[in-house]
């Protein structure tokens, strides 16, 4: 009977030390949260005590210790996933945004990602695995709690639950939604309902868009045919191009061409992230009117109404997003193979040009985009900058790594440069309209960021590079919307404008295009407030996407006004 006691004592610690255990890992994210979020004082405390209490009314809920561990898997899951988050952005919470891009990732860039973040990765395995092994033995070999563990346990968790209960009160005296948006992990739970909605969606598009019509037309057209070209850039931000005052020589073929290119200075992002970022700049929709994205048909769907031949040319792979459902519309859709040089798609486009003598042609082409190794952007011959080593993403890595992205943007200058000049040798009244779809953080300043799609923007993300070119043949015919064009390259605006402008550019009137939104047009409407699209698919200025002095700083030296 004694022998049996002592068993059972050694049980009961066991079952109480993987209780504790699990208290203890599961509250890293809010300690680390704690120290990282702009909450109030009053939002903090609950962040801290509301899941304590929590998790420790949870951790013995049960007779069994394990019990309670593998019930909450999908909170582990959470927290192991926000700690990785935190290692990669240095703050925020588990964003919609990012479970989006799980679902909608490649292999490629999910493998890409991974190889790069390995040490948070392998950090959460070391936290969590051996806490659902520990926990299996304990179900298994029906490890139970001591009585008195568990109720003193439950009057502590009980305890701090009502005190974190308290503390919301004066927390939403000062913001709404507090327990949604600040309360880990009650606010990833809630961006996890907001990406399966989004998700159903993005799924129902081709039924919701199914009856949609622009009822487009020409109001002109030139007297020989007209080939127009879209190009979307990725992370391409506008600090790292020489045409914007980058000290380093980004853009010595663009630069050499001087006024026959207008330069749009003032172009931010209406989205940090992919997935969100290039539908928006294939699409009339303004950033107010997010859902409208499902109902609505895109770019290519009012070229072909408007008569045009549409081509849409991608060097991405297919990701089961918005921007494949857009791509479909068009007349015919060609993903790129391997290396995935951005020349690839001019090379493709040269040879429809040269085998399509008669229809006036819309190519939109969407641009190659690594992300860590931007050495995959380009091939050797194009490196300019060295070394540019693919390296662990680290300080002291930093300039191996600025190379490579300076080099991917110097190709991007090879790249437009060399499509400008075919468009001008053509027979054909011609203009090309290129933007990137975000920027990208470089490990800047001390807040040591890195990647884009952070649930927090920085100048480096919004400040994209943007441009435009026309033939001889184009201004010739269409003075107006030429001169517009070039008027308009200190005016403020978003990626918004691109839709409409290209629109405009070849004189397009339907539904849902504006000349006030066009860069082209001598109407454009400068007054109107630039917003992004948050993470909660929300409008917003952007002075309140989590901007800091030294981003607003950066904006007031290139005299952008927010």
């Amino acid at each position: 009977m004694e022998q049996t006691g002592k068993a059972f004592l050694r049980s009961s610690r066991h079952a109480a030390l993987l209780a504790l255990c699990y208290f203890a890992a599961v509250m890293i994210p809010n300690c680390i949260l704690f120290f990282t979020e702009p909450y109030s004082i009053w939002s903090k405390a609950a962040l801290l005590t509301l899941p304590a209490g929590g998790y420790l009314l949870w951790s013995v809920a049960f007779r069994r210790s394990g019990i309670a561990v593998w019930l909450s898997f999908p909170v582990i899951f959470f927290c192991a996933l926000q700690i990785v988050l935190l290692y990669l952005f240095g703050n925020s919470v588990a964003a919609t945004d990012m479970f989006i891009n799980i679902v909608t990732t490649n292999p490629g860039e999910a493998t890409e990602l991974l190889s790069n973040i390995y040490p948070s990765v392998i950090l959460v395995c070391v936290i969590y695995l051996p806490l659902l092994w520990t926990a299996t033995v304990h179900v298994r070999r029906k490890v139970d709690f001591s009585p008195r563990f568990r109720r003193q346990t439950a009057v502590v968790g009980g305890v701090l639950a009502l005190v974190g209960a308290g503390l919301l009160i004066p927390a939403y005296q000062t913001k709404r939604h507090v327990l949604r948006n600040e309360i880990f992990p009650v606010n990833v739970a809630y961006n996890v309902v907001l990406c399966a909605r989004e998700y159903v969606k993005i799924e129902n598009y081709d039924r919701t868009s199914a009856g949609f019509r622009y009822h487009a037309r020409r109001t002109a057209k030139a007297d020989k045919r007209e080939i127009y070209v879209y190009v979307i850039g990725e992370a391409s931000r506008a600090a790292n191009w020489e045409l914007y005052g980058y000290d380093r020589p980004t853009n010595p073929r663009l630069k050499a061409l001087g006024d026959e290119i207008v330069v749009f200075r003032n172009m931010l992002t209406q989205s940090n992230t992919t997935h969100k970022s290039v539908p928006m700049i294939l699409s009339s929709v303004r950033t107010n009117e997010h859902d409208e994205l499902f109902r609505r048909k895109g770019l290519p769907a009012l070229f072909n109404e408007a008569g045009f031949r549409t081509w849409f040319l991608s060097n991405q792979s297919p990701q089961g997003a918005m921007i494949d459902k857009l791509a479909r519309d068009a007349d015919s859709l060609i993903y790129m193979g391997h290396p995935r040089y951005d020349m690839q798609l001019l090379d493709t486009m040269k040879r429809i040009v040269e085998a399509d003598t008669e229809n006036d042609l819309l190519f939109i082409l969407h641009c190659y985009g690594s992300h860590f190794s931007y050495h995959q952007r380009y091939p050797r011959e194009a490196a300019y900058f060295l070394p540019d080593d693919d390296v662990a993403i680290e300080r002291q890595h930093k300039q191996k790594i600025w190379n490579a992205y300076d080099n991917s943007i110097r190709y991007t200058d090879t790249f437009l440069s060399s499509v400008i000049g075919y468009l001008a040798s053509l027979d054909a009244c011609s203009a090309l309209l290129y933007s990137a779809d975000h920027g990208e953080d470089m490990l800047d300043d001390d807040r040591e960021r890195f990647l884009h799609a952070s649930p927090t923007t920085t100048c480096w993300q919004l400040h994209v590079a943007s441009l435009a070119w026309f033939s001889e043949d184009y201004k010739r015919v269409f003075p107006q919307q030429a001169a517009a064009a070039a008027s308009h390259e200190n005016a403020p605006a978003t990626t918004h404008a691109l839709f409409q402008t290209i629109a405009d550019i070849a004189r397009i009137e339907a539904d849902y295009v504006y000349r006030e939104a066009s860069l082209a047009s001598p109407s454009y409407d400068t007054t109107v407030r630039r917003c992004y699209l948050n993470d909660h698919n929300r409008a917003v200025p952007f002075r309140a996407t989590g901007l800091n002095g030294t981003d607003l700083a950066y904006f007031r030296r290139r005299g952008i006004e927010l």
